[in-house]
């Protein structure tokens, strides 16, 4: 510490050492003002720590906050505002997978996942997100978390729609409410994991990597074992099952752009005869994004 501040200073803060060190014994006019100078380095340096602390769990809350809105926009089709939540354009090494089908890396390609998604009449999404688990890095320009979520996605086709898609979307006729105004209805129960990066810009956090990992999908008349085991069956000749990205106005299907590049990895939704594995990785405490993985 520099011993020539101005007297004020240095007895402000040999004030503030005594009102945090109650235990201080009594010192001896020698060393006062040694003692004080060095009990107030170790405070100035605690309060350095506290702070990084306190700034890293507000970091933590604003990352939750981020995610969570990204997932209330989605259930509710407002994609052009969850474009807002990305990094800026020319953000180097942004990313997004969403399946097998490969990794989209411009910002242009990400955004086309988000563009025109419509809200189609008697369509539900309802994903709700929990058991988080955030790091964020010691230099606090990136920071990593996962989330697992679950819920319900459903809506209503048309009969000729219907005829050109794989029976094993539709709630089938024994089950009851299968048809309703007219059209054919489909209610799938779904659950899947998310691994994302973010980036600090701006003084803002931003999704800087995003990565979906589906985990089971579940007619509301048939468990996920049968249906994973039927769709699997469909596999080989299905393209719903490896591109489709949404059933839009009527169910009219959408399937994904053609990506920038090959997939990161492969992840497969539960199948009765793998086992399932630890993916993605919980995030762990890192100082900066060289040192860590990319999801």
């Amino acid at each position: 510490m520099d011993n020539r501040k101005p007297a004020f200073r240095l007895g402000a803060l040999a004030a503030a050492a005594l009102c945090l060190s109650p235990a201080l014994p009594a010192a001896t006019p020698a060393d006062d003002e040694a003692t004080l100078l060095a009990r107030v380095e170790r405070l100035e340096q605690a309060l350095g720590v506290a702070t990084h602390k306190a700034d890293m769990a507000t970091d933590r809350g604003d990352i939750e906050n981020l995610f969570s809105d990204y997932m209330y926009l989605h259930n509710a089709f407002q994609d052009e505002r969850i474009k807002a939540l990305w990094a800026r354009r020319g953000t180097p090494g942004m990313s997004a997978q969403y399946s097998n089908t490969g990794v989209y890396t411009s910002y242009d390609s990400i955004m086309a996942y988000h563009s025109g998604r419509p809200t189609p009449t008697g369509k539900l999404i309802f994903h709700y997100t929990t058991t988080p688990s955030i790091q964020v890095a010691d230099d606090r320009q990136t920071a990593k978390g996962i989330w697992i979520a679950a819920g319900v996605e459903s809506g209503l086709m048309s009969e000729s729609q219907a005829a050109q898609m794989p029976s094993y979307f539709f709630e089938q006729a024994e089950a009851g409410g299968n048809v309703v105004h007219g059209k054919r209805v489909w209610a799938h129960w779904v659950q899947m994991k998310y691994g994302v990066d973010f980036i600090r810009q701006d003084g803002q956090w931003k999704i800087w990597h995003f990565r979906c990992y589906e985990v089971s999908r579940a007619r509301f008349d048939r468990n996920w074992i049968a249906m994973a085991a039927e769709m699997q069956d469909n596999a080989s000749n299905d393209k719903y099952n490896a591109d489709l990205m949404y059933l839009g106005e009527d169910g009219k299907p959408v399937f994904m752009p053609r990506p920038d590049g090959p997939p990161k990895s492969l992840y497969f939704p539960y199948r009765p005869g793998a086992a399932m594995t630890l993916e993605p990785l919980p995030p762990v405490p890192y100082r900066t994004f060289s040192e860590t993985f990319e999801y």
